[in-house]
């Protein structure tokens, strides 16, 4: 295992968001890999938890399906909060765009509080999905949710075209510029 350098950084809430294969899993796990006393807070797990009825997003959502991504934010912004009550910075890591950006910023009570929007160009992530052992896209396309993240979901926080960095190289610069560019109130 390679031990990383631990940065000292003000305890906070993380949220990383972007579209599928945009590298959030990785980014979140190496960040927090990064930061002493931190969790690594996985909002798909409370997706996954789902048994039976689960009902999956697409591009013609069902109500229950909006209804039942709204419950794993919740669940994922509560998780986020009682790791950071209990002095830990929490990193959250979930595909949160549109009007559920926001919603989800309003849910997380701890400040503070910092949003990064991975947004690599679409042909990069055309060309990290081919990579990939899992495959994200089935009804969706990367065009389509990609135009879902540029056109529908409001600019909070730090945005960073991912697309010619390596991971590594993606979290030196949010440890360099996060905790003075992502700050959301």
């Amino acid at each position: 295992m390679i031990h990383h350098r631990l940065v000292e950084r003000e305890q906070a809430v993380v949220v990383i968001t972007g579209i599928q294969a945009a590298g959030k899993s990785t980014i979140a796990q190496l960040l927090a890999e990064r930061l002493p006393r931190s969790a690594h807070v996985r909002g798909d797990v409370f997706r996954r938890m789902v048994v039976d009825g689960r009902e999956e997003m697409g591009p013609e959502p069902t109500p229950e399906a909006v209804r039942q991504l709204r419950l794993r934010h919740d669940l994922a912004a509560a998780t986020a909060d009682a790791y950071f009550a209990a002095g830990f910075t929490a990193v959250l890591q979930d595909v949160i765009l549109g009007e559920h950006l926001p919603e989800t910023v309003r849910r997380i009570q701890s400040r503070p509080l910092l949003v990064v929007v991975l947004a690599p160009r679409p042909e990069a992530i055309a060309e990290r999905e081919a990579e990939r052992a899992k495959h994200a896209y089935d009804e969706w396309t990367v065009t389509t949710l990609d135009r879902v993240l540029r056109d529908e979901t409001p600019r909070l926080g730090l945005w960073l075209d991912t697309s010619d960095q390596t991971p590594e190289e993606t979290v030196t610069e949010l440890l360099d510029r996060a905790w003075a560019e992502a700050r959301v109130n």
